[in-house]
């Protein structure tokens, strides 16, 4: 099992890069390697092919470079925006705005397309959705979004954080948008989003800040150690949970572990179980995947309460072999989204799984952006029904969504609360 997991984080590494709370998806390594590892370009789940059809009420894909004329006439549009204001029985006109399937993050976008096809297959009514394909990099999903904006009622999109950045930052945004990532955050603050936009995107940074509400609530008095590597999401996820844990009150020092090898580091670990031995802090924080929590944990021992975000979840609920487990963290707190712990959850048993090749594993990464599409066209649909604000029952988490015409947005996502049992996370009895 440890083997196989640190093949999974080796791999993960390479991708790494929306908690995942969990993502940067553009082209270049560097950021790459700073978007939660959400990316993981393996199993792509299968395409639903009726979900995919042509006309009204049905999903139109457009491939990159697809001009204006093209969007409009795929999408059974006039060719030039009507004079008048649509007639209420118009159908509401809705754009997806992905990667292309061919591209550095086909994988990824694949699994939000799936997702967001599956939600729309099974609430349609007056949606008419076109999946519009564009190139991996931010001015070309500029180029994308500034099309489709003049063309559609509703924007879904953009998928990286450098493209949810940029649009953000343009001035262009007029028309209700779901962005499916968080933008790039300057020093501690938070970007401030136009009034239209909403970013829904699965954050490793609000999980950090989810998990220091947590603690706040349960933790013996006592310092907290965060602890990560010098993987980008992991510092900022470690980073997250500080300053949140310091707004309420209590004492947090960040501990960065180096990892040769893929490994963390034995005198690392060491020098932190003698941290743990002589100070006695009241729990730790891990910014780390699971593999280096099993690292972690047999260093410091089982009387130490460990929390942590869904990366330290390699689980998906499709747990066809039985002795896949991790009895090494029985007893250490998570947070993770619906989907990836709660079958028996009535917005998750709604939607079918992807389906993924028999000889592969599945992806929990994948699994969790197929999650991302089915809530992000939730999301856009209560958009489409006029509500300003309201909540879903989302299989990402609760849901809170408030999107005044012309006034201030706001978006929150509560996700489920675990603990390691038996090997498996297992959702607590007791939700804050």
């Amino acid at each position: 099992m440890f083997t196989g997991l640190m093949k999974m984080s080796a791999r993960a590494a390479l991708v790494a890069g929306l908690l995942a709370s969990w993502a940067a998806l553009a082209p270049n390594a560097a950021t790459a390697a700073d978007s939660v590892p959400l990316l993981a370009q393996t199993a792509t789940p299968a395409l639903p092919a009726a979900d995919v059809g042509a006309g009204n009420g049905g999903a139109v894909i457009l491939p990159p470079g697809s001009s204006s004329e093209a969007q409009a006439e795929a999408a059974g549009l006039p060719a030039t925006p009507a004079a008048a204001a649509p007639a209420a029985a118009a159908p509401v006109r809705m754009a997806v705005l992905l990667p292309n399937r061919g591209g550095a993050f086909g994988a990824a976008a694949d699994a939000v397309r799936t997702g967001l096809l599956t939600a729309y297959s099974r609430q349609k009514d007056n949606i008419q959705l076109s999946i519009i394909e564009t190139g991996d990099s931010a001015a070309d999903m500029q180029r994308a979004y500034d099309e489709a904006s003049a063309r559609f009622d509703i924007l879904i999109g953009p998928l990286s954080r450098s493209a949810v950045t940029a649009v953000a930052q343009s001035g262009r945004v007029s028309k209700p948008t779901i962005a499916l990532a968080q933008p790039d955050m300057a020093g501690e603050g938070e970007m401030q989003l136009p009034a239209q936009m909403l970013a829904v995107g699965l954050s490793i940074d609000e999980e950090a800040r989810q998990v220091a509400n947590w603690v706040e609530k349960e933790k013996a008095p006592g310092k907290i150690f965060a602890i990560s590597t010098g993987v980008a999401w992991q510092k900022r996820a470690a980073r997250s949970f500080q300053l949140r844990a310091r707004q309420l009150g209590m004492q947090v020092e960040t501990l960065e572990l180096s990892t040769p090898s893929n490994a963390l580091s034995a005198p690392g670990l060491a020098q932190l179980a003698k941290r743990v031995e002589q100070e006695k802090p009241a729990l730790l924080f891990l910014a780390l995947d699971a593999s280096q929590a099993v690292q972690l944990r047999s260093a410091v021992g089982t009387e130490l309460p460990l929390y942590g975000t869904s990366q330290i979840n390699p689980f998906t609920l499709k747990r066809d072999n039985p002795n896949d487990k991790l009895p090494e963290l029985d007893g250490v707190r998570l947070i993770d989204i619906p989907w990836q712990l709660q079958a028996d959850n009535v917005a998750v048993a709604r939607y079918p799984r992807p389906t993924i090749n028999d000889n592969e594993r599945p992806n929990p990464d994948l699994a969790r952006l197929y999650a991302l599409g089915i809530d992000a066209y939730r999301i856009a649909y209560g958009i489409a029904q006029q509500r300003s604000g309201f909540d879903v029952d989302g299989v990402t988490g609760r849901l809170n969504v408030n999107m005044v015409s012309g006034g201030a947005t706001y978006f929150q996502r509560q996700e489920t609360q675990a603990i390691y049992q038996d090997g498996w996370p297992v959702p607590t009895a007791d939700q804050y």
